[in-house]
């Protein structure tokens, strides 16, 4: 019992105790509440304060910046003002002086324009004066002229009477005389002023010429249209042969050209006009005796193998020649075709140096001459390409050379040369001009070209006869192995200026009807003799 009411009591008290406290607490929480408001209270007032006295100041700050701005932008534009018064000022100026200086200007004109109308006021009356006096001159003169006329007139009568001739048949024999010494003296100015430009052409010629010559300078040497090849002994000619002549009869078809095997000791010789088929049965042969297995298989063999490697050999011979003259850009079927012209041969001379050797002198003659050089050597390089297929097709080397040219895109100032080079053509160029010089020079140069003494007794007759076929001709003597022909005329029936023409003419025919190598000196002599005999 007494413990039920102590934990009773112990339970009341407790119950007091939290009740107390739970009220001490609300009164603490709600006294903090209105201390913290007062306290946020008066800060917030505080804050409010600074910042409408900063605001205060900064607009302060601001009236005072916006006085200071406006007291600048017054003396600003006082000070432009002032400028562009100063500026006008110095323009009204200016453009009063101008007025001034103009109107002194005008004023001179005017006084010069009054001097100048009183001159030609008195020109003009000057003028008037002269006209009265030429038209009494006139007047005085017409009666002179008719006082003249009538006279002559008279003279006339006379002179008909006395010459026993008209006036408009001695007219007419006057003009005849004129015109005859005109005619004459034409011919011997002419002749003169030929002849003083062709010495200094002539000068100017070979100095060019001697320095392309000099520059450009080679050795010749004659190639035959055979070739040796030599045999190690006298038995490999049997196995060349072979049983009854099987292997040479190969090795003949495979080529196309015929093997001589004669008493010459350890020799063959490869006979044939196409120089590159030539050339292989040369190479092939000088294998098969090398390797030693000679049988119409094997020669067939070697024949395609050889052909083969000789067409690179062609290309790569193109290529050189192209890189030595310094051409390049040629389409490489025009490569292939000048490599062939290095077994070619024309009067015994090498085509493919021939040909080199004119593109170098026609291009250091352009080069001394200020002219395209690229184009003298192009032309000069292809102007025989066509002798490289000219056993081949129909037609001269100069037309299968140009239609080949056409074929491969060149241009036409090298077709032209090329044409042009043996005068069939006229030269449109002056680069075409001196491939025909350089054609010339390169075949004329000594050693270089051969002919039998056949062709050349044959072709000096020819040039006498076209020198004696024409009027007037007494003697022609071909010389200097038919570079120059001599002409002597009869003096009786040529005169000095009809000599001139004669020479061109010869020239001319010379030209139309044969072909050789080089130029032809035609040399008319006139020489008039008179001889008498004392007794």
């Amino acid at each position: 019992m007494v413990t039920n009411i102590s934990s009773l009591f112990l339970t009341v008290s407790t119950g007091v105790f939290i009740g107390v406290l739970i009220g001490a607490i609300v009164v603490v929480g709600v006294a903090a509440f209105f201390l913290g408001r007062f306290l946020y209270k008066r800060v917030t007032e505080k804050k409010v304060g600074e910042v409408n006295q900063r605001i205060q100041i900064m607009l302060d700050e601001a009236e005072s910046e916006c006085k200071a701005l406006k007291k600048e932008a017054i003396l600003e534009a006082k000070e432009q003002d002032l400028k562009l018064r100063n500026e006008f000022e110095r323009e009204s100026r200016e453009k009063k002086a101008e007025l001034a200086r103009s109107e002194q200007r005008i004023l001179q004109r005017e006084d010069n324009l009054d001097k100048k109308e009183d001159a030609l006021q008195k020109r003009s009356d000057q003028l008037e004066q002269q006209q009265k006096n030429l038209a009494k001159q006139e007047g005085e003169i017409k009666k002179m002229q008719e006082k003249v006329n009538h006279q002559h007139e008279l003279m006339v009568q006379e002179l008909e009477k006395v010459a026993q001739l008209t006036k408009e048949e001695a007219k007419k024999i006057l003009i005849e005389n004129i015109l005859e010494d005109a005619r004459h003296d034409a011919a011997v100015q002419v002749r003169n002023i030929e002849q003083e430009a062709k010495d200094e052409a002539d000068a100017e010629a070979k100095k060019i010429i001697s320095l392309a010559i000099q520059r450009c300078a080679g050795d010749q040497a004659s190639e035959l249209t055979v070739s040796v090849v030599p045999l190690p002994n006298d038995d490999m000619k049997a196995r060349i042969i072979g049983r009854e002549g099987r292997n040479i009869r190969a090795l003949e078809n495979a080529t196309g050209v015929e093997l001589i095997i004669d008493d010459t000791p350890e020799v063959v010789i490869v006979s044939g006009f196409d120089p590159v088929r030539r050339e292989v049965a040369r190479i092939a042969l000088e294998k098969l005796i090398g390797d030693g297995r000679i049988h119409p298989a094997r020669i067939e063999e070697t024949v395609e193998k050889v052909r083969k490697e000789l067409e690179i050999q062609i290309k790569e011979n193109g290529e050189a020649a192209a890189f030595e003259v310094g051409v390049f850009g040629l389409h490489p079927e025009l490569i292939k075709l000048l490599g062939r012209l290095r077994y070619r041969t024309s009067y015994g001379q090498n085509v493919y140096k021939h040909s080199i050797e004119v593109a170098q002198l026609a291009g250091l003659m352009a080069s001394e001459l200020g002219l395209d050089v690229n184009l003298a050597k192009r032309a000069g390089l292809l102007h025989d390409i066509g002798k490289s297929v000219d056993h081949e097709q129909e037609g001269t080397h100069i037309q299968i050379g140009a239609d080949i040219a056409k074929k491969y895109k060149e241009s036409a100032n090298v077709i032209n040369a090329i044409m042009a080079h043996h005068g069939d053509v006229e030269p449109k160029t002056v680069e075409a001009v001196l491939v025909q010089a350089a054609d010339a020079i390169s075949g004329a140069r000594p050693g270089a070209r051969r002919e039998t003494s056949t062709n050349y007794v044959k072709r000096l007759e020819q040039l006498e006869g076209i020198a004696t076929s024409f009027k007037g001709v007494d003697k022609s003597y071909a010389i200097q192995a038919g570079r120059e022909v001599r002409v002597i005329v009869k003096p009786e029936q040529i005169d000095d200026a009809q000599a001139m023409f004669l020479a061109k003419d010869i020239a001319k025919k010379i030209e139309q009807e044969l072909e050789y190598p080089g130029q032809i000196k035609v040399n008319v002599i006139r020489e008039f003799r008179s001889v008498e005999y004392a007794k």
